[in-house]
Order: C-alpha cells, then structure tokens, then sequence
C-alpha cells in the first residue's frame, strides 16, 4: 500500500522568515532615501501570505502591507517615511513581518527589522561599539507595540484634473490640420497656401495619437 507523503505540519513561530534588508536607514536630506524597499523571500515548496506590522504606522507609508508570495519566488514591500523631522532623528522603528500559510491564521515565523531617520549621510555619527548600539536600540523599543498598516496599504495618486488646455489646444489644431486638403488637390475652395503636404499631415497624425494616449492617462 502506497503511503501519502504529508507535510509535517509547522509550530508556530518556527518558520524562518528571509527578509532583506534587516535594516531601514532614511536620510532627511536625500529624498530618494525617503523610499526603501523590503524583500521578502519564499524558498519553500509552499506559497506564504504576508502581513506588514509597525510600532509606528503613523510615520510610514507601507504600500501593500499584506500579500502573497509564490513558492521559490519574492516580493517588494515599499516603505516610504512620511513624517522626516528633526524630532525623529536617531529614533529607532520596528517593522515586523508576519508569515503564514494560505490556508492558516497562526503565524507561522516572524522577522523584525529595524528603521531609524537621520539628518544626512554626510554627518553619520561615530559608530559605536556594536554591543553598545544593540543594547541602545533594545532599550528603545523594550516595550513597544505592533499595529497594523491599514489606512496605507496603498500610495494614494492625485485625483486627475483632467488634461491641459494646451493638450486641447494642440489635439484640435493638429484635427484641423487633418482636416484641410492635400498638397496638389485642384478641386478645393480652400485657398492653396492651407493645402499641406503628405508629410505634415502623417506629422499632425503622430502629434493628435500621442495627445490622445496623454488625454486617455489623466
């Protein structure tokens, strides 16, 4: 009799989460330091649903801070600071990810990875002693708490307005341009310094397409 092969099944806790990197650093004055990104890998033969945890959601945006990750693939979690001021200099942040099988709730590993905001990469202070910083950033965060990223789980877009004036005005002139006769017609009544060429009616179409992709984006 042939014996079923069963994944053993897994503690909670127990599963080693694989995140890179392990640390955040943002700089107030390099605004593309303002955007980090996490990854998260998946080397097991099962897919793992994710869930993104802050001590202090009010400071990041996470851009999709649940998900799914395939077997043997990755994922981005963008991270964005959205409150750079000079009172949360040298301040230490926890993100926390939380792993678990499609199908369960519990938990099944957990990684933790650290964020901190500072004035420039230029003034980086001394580096300590790494028993010292370890022990600095234990006593910070000691008894911090873990919240959920649900108000930004999404980056929010500008409402569009709508296109331009001069997107218009371009759109109708290069119409109108479509719209006269070509260069060599004799029956028009259109005087024959408005006939165009070939070549600058296949320009006007170019211009009125390009126009339309822009309109069709806004």
């Amino acid at each position: 009799m042939q014996q079923q092969h069963r994944q053993p099944e897994l503690v909670e806790g127990s599963l080693p989460v694989f995140v890179f990197p392990t640390e955040l650093v943002f700089y107030a004055d390099e605004q593309t330091s303002h955007k980090q990104v996490l990854t998260l890998y998946n080397p097991y033969e099962f897919a793992l649903k994710f869930k993104v945890l802050c001590t202090a959601p009010n400071k990041y945006t996470v851009v999709d801070a649940t998900g799914a990750v395939k077997p043997q693939c990755c994922v981005d979690i963008v991270i964005r600071h959205r409150d750079v001021r000079a009172c949360h200099y040298g301040v230490y942040d926890k993100f926390r990810l939380q792993v678990s099988e499609q199908s369960q709730r519990k938990a099944l590993g957990r990684k933790e990875v650290t964020a901190t905001l500072r004035p420039s990469a230029s003034q980086e202070p001394p580096s300590p002693k790494p028993q010292d910083e370890e022990r600095r950033i234990k006593e910070q965060l000691a008894d911090s708490e873990f919240f959920e990223q649900t108000a930004f789980q999404t980056e929010s877009r500008p409402v569009a307005g709508g296109p331009s004036l001069l997107t218009v005005l371009l759109g109708l002139v290069c119409v109108a341009a479509l719209m006269l006769p070509t260069l060599g017609e004799q029956e028009s009544t259109v005087p024959v310094y408005l006939h165009l060429s070939v070549n600058k009616k296949l320009v006007a179409a170019y211009v009125l397409g390009l126009l339309t992709m822009v309109i069709l984006r806004t």
